[in-house]
Formats: C-alpha cells, structure tokens, sequence
C-alpha cells in the first residue's frame, strides 16, 4: 500500500516544530530516559522488589493455614479424605462422600486435600485418629476404589463417628 500524502498546510497554518507533535515512545527509549534521569534502571528495581513481594505471601499463606487448623482443631471432629487429581472418579466419591457426612452428622468439618494428595490414593480419615478407608497405590483402571459401595462406606463411617 502506498503511504499517505502529507497534508499541504495552508495559507494561515504554519507547520508544526517536531518538539511540539507527540513524540514516540518505545521501550528502549524508555529505558534510556530513565536511566538518564537516574542511575538504576527500571528493570533493576523491579528484580530488587519481587523476591520481597513473594516472601511475604508465602508468610501470609503459612499464617492463613495455621488460622484454619486452629480453627478446625476447635470444632468437634475433622475428616480429611484425601484423593488422587489423576482421574475425575477420585473426585466425584470424594465430594460424594463430603457431601454425605456433612448431611449425615451435625458439626462435622471435612477436609478435602489439605496437602498435597499421594499419586493413586484415596483415604477418608479422621485427623489424627484412626483410618476409615485406605487405597494406596493403585493403578488404573483404579478397581479397588471403583467397586465400593460409596453408600455403605458413608453409612458405615458415620456409625463410627457416633
């Protein structure tokens, strides 16, 4: 495509001087004003202040975890079902499960994966107390844990709980 034609100024216009039209910023012309006008560069501050930045969420993540087991170590019981994220299955019986225990006892608090779950594993139990159910290591197509009977392991947990 051909460039435009440059505007003929008119009779009563005069041409604009080039400090006075927007003068075009790039990056490195950024970077070359900046560290003119001091002696870091906006690159060397923004590595300084990171490290820092994520220090103090981490602290604050730590602090946040330690607010919530306190909290749960207050309530009466605590269920931690841990699952695999390999295969979706793990999920849906772990949520089935949550979801069966909360209706089934009253002041209940389940945990779903509070740490890092184990590769292959479901395990529903009690913090710091005894194991309901324990599959570990298993390899697909996951058959331990797909041939229970989630509602018998529901009703049968909660028998244990009362």
């Amino acid at each position: 495509m051909a460039p435009r034609k440059r505007r003929v100024a008119e009779e009563g216009e005069k041409e604009k001087p080039k400090s006075e039209l927007a003068a075009r910023v790039t990056r490195s012309a950024a970077r070359r004003g900046a560290s003119i006008n001091s002696n870091n560069s906006v690159a060397e501050l923004q590595k300084t202040e990171l490290p820092k930045a994520k220090k103090v969420k981490k602290a604050e993540k730590d602090v946040e975890l330690k607010v919530v087991e306190e909290e749960v170590e207050e309530g009466t019981k605590t269920i931690v079902i841990e699952h695999c994220k390999q295969c979706n299955s793990f999920k849906t019986r772990a949520i089935q499960v949550k979801e069966g225990l909360e209706e089934g006892v009253t002041g209940i608090t389940v945990l779903v994966n509070p740490n890092k779950p184990r590769r292959g594993c479901f395990e529903i139990r009690e913090k710091g107390g005894e194991t309901f159910i324990s599959l570990l290591d298993m390899k697909r197509p996951f058959t331990p844990m797909k041939n229970l009977d989630m509602g018998e392991v529901i009703s049968g947990i909660i028998d244990k709980i009362k």
